[in-house]
């Protein structure tokens, strides 16, 4: 779903063939791939990601896909040792884990290269809603930004990039903002279901909801069912980029 404006931000943020780009927090590859398709047989992506299952399956990925541009390896990105500096530094929906940003991004820098380019994409909830309203839609965004909230999580640090950025040591960012609304037969109904399905220990062990009040299984449907009677749209989180030149030397040149 989210797949076309990370493209886009990437290409704005000038992202391009032959570059060598470290992906932070890569999970199991989505933005990995997405580079490396960008770079080209010419160029390099490396993931990193604390996750041993997420790396087994960013590889097992890659492999189908015949990609041999990209490797992933498994540790904290902003904590881990490269050999080599790169062009660019990415992530999507990263930073919000970090309980320090900051410092994180402060660390992340040091394995780039002088005029490098900084792209990270994060979260912002608060335009998440249904209209006409959906109340099983309303409840799935709650629980979720509830739940990632208690979690630690920084569930507003897209609008938090402008000044992280900069806070860390780099220029003013450039900024753009993407969302997906729909509505209809094929709106992305399961999108919310299934990040509270993952969610759902945390949701249960926080006392936000039970699984038998989300009866995960059938909430999908129960949503779908509600913004179609209603004729409604749905909102997803919107996703904010941010994306900047490094200026200067770092410790590591």
């Amino acid at each position: 779903m989210f797949e076309p404006f990370t493209r886009q931000l990437f290409r704005d943020a000038g992202l391009s063939s032959g570059m060598r780009v470290l992906d932070v927090g890569c999970g199991s590859g989505d933005v990995a791939l997405l580079a490396a398709e960008i770079v080209g047989p010419g160029g390099a992506v490396v993931g990193v990601d604390r996750a041993a299952a997420a790396i087994v399956r960013a590889r097992t990925r890659a492999e189908i896909r015949g990609m041999s541009n990209v490797q992933f390896v498994e540790g904290d990105p902003a904590l881990i040792t490269l050999d080599e500096t790169f062009d660019a530094i990415v992530g999507r929906l990263i930073l919000m884990y970090y309980a320090d940003p900051i410092d994180a991004l402060r660390k992340l820098l040091l394995h780039l290269r002088p005029d490098g380019i900084v792209v990270f994409q994060e979260f912002d909830p608060s335009g998440c809603k249904s209209h006409p309203a959906s109340p099983a839609y309303d409840r799935c965004a709650n629980w979720i930004i509830r739940t990632l909230a208690l979690s630690g999580a920084h569930t507003h640090l897209g609008l938090e990039l402008y000044r992280i950025f900069q806070s860390a040591g780099l220029p003013a960012p450039m900024l753009r903002l993407d969302g997906v609304i729909s509505g209809g037969p094929s709106a992305p109904y399961e999108a919310l279901p299934e990040v509270v399905r993952s969610l759902l220990p945390a949701i249960e062990r926080f006392g936000i909801a039970t699984a038998a009040e989300i009866d995960i299984d059938t909430l999908a449907q129960r949503i779908r069912d509600e913004v179609l009677a209603k004729n409604s749209v749905i909102v997803a989180p919107l996703l904010i980029g941010a994306w900047a030149r490094q200026a200067g030397n770092n410790s590591r040149q």
